[in-house]
């Protein structure tokens, strides 16, 4: 089973990627973030014609992600618990039959959290905590569970091509740093860095200053991996090639292979 990650940053803007690319790959689970449109103008026909249920948590303009399976859903679930005053559309969680039993899919897209002296770093670490306590409730059940996103968070140094030019951006501070190895210590596991070991490996290449044909990316799409779904890892990938398409996300898909 193929399960994908991708900020595919306006799904409406990059719909001819988005459907080239899932002929190309075949994810039987793909987790989308920032498709930035309201439920209702998912552009989700011609997604299900290549034979993918469709869950949408979207927001007008803004955020929003989705889950495309081609098994279908038992259970969806809207919004990160928390916060009830929280409306941005940034969580969802499906859950599968599998043979094992249950499968759980979360996508989703944690907060920028930039400029740090803002409140919005004050929301990101918020949003990290309220995270790590829903996680913590779920890896209890003892199921294979994938949180697949953009988790806004350049976990280690090698995780960045330069990483001196991050040390007063919200992805790569301290505190995002050590919500970040939280979750890794409740039992999760970094799928990529459990395969590849190759400290260039990047998930995202700015539009501006020539990042990309520079190779200067980060790593900043991740697929965490509970026992028991780190129990089937077979592969882990990142899909570098779709940044050289034309109108490419300035993300990535990264795909990981379960038993």
């Amino acid at each position: 089973m193929k399960i994908a990650t991708w900020n595919i940053n306006g799904v409406k803007a990059r719909i001819e990627n988005l459907l080239h690319w899932l002929e190309e790959a075949k994810p039987d689970i793909a987790c989308l973030q920032e498709i930035k449109t309201v439920d209702e103008q998912f552009p989700r026909e011609p997604i299900e014609a290549l034979g993918y249920h469709v869950e949408t948590n979207g927001q007008k303009g803004f955020n929003g992600v989705a889950i495309l399976s081609k098994i279908a859903f038992d259970e969806v679930t809207r919004g990160l618990p928390g916060n009830d005053g929280d409306e941005q559309a940034r969580f969802m969680e499906g859950v599968f039959s599998i043979e094992a039993g249950a499968l759980r899919v979360v996508s989703l897209y944690l907060p920028n959290g930039n400029p740090i002296n803002s409140e919005k770093f004050s929301y990101k670490l918020g949003w990290m905590e309220r995270l790590e306590q829903w996680t913590r409730a779920r890896l209890a059940l003892e199921e294979p569970l994938v949180l697949a996103g953009d988790y806004n968070v350049i976990p280690e140094p090698d995780d960045a091509r330069n990483p001196e030019n991050w040390l007063n951006d919200a992805l790569f501070q301290p505190e995002s740093r050590q919500a970040f190895r939280r979750l890794v210590n409740l039992g999760l596991t970094d799928a990529v860095r459990a395969v590849i070991n190759d400290p260039g490996t990047y998930t995202f290449w700015d539009y501006q200053a020539g990042a990309w044909p520079k190779n200067n990316g980060i790593r900043i799409d991740h697929l965490m991996l509970s026992p028991e779904a780190a129990d089937r890892l077979v592969s882990a990938s990142v899909q570098k090639h779709t940044r050289a398409w034309e109108r490419p996300s300035d993300h990535v898909p990264v795909v990981v292979e379960l038993r």
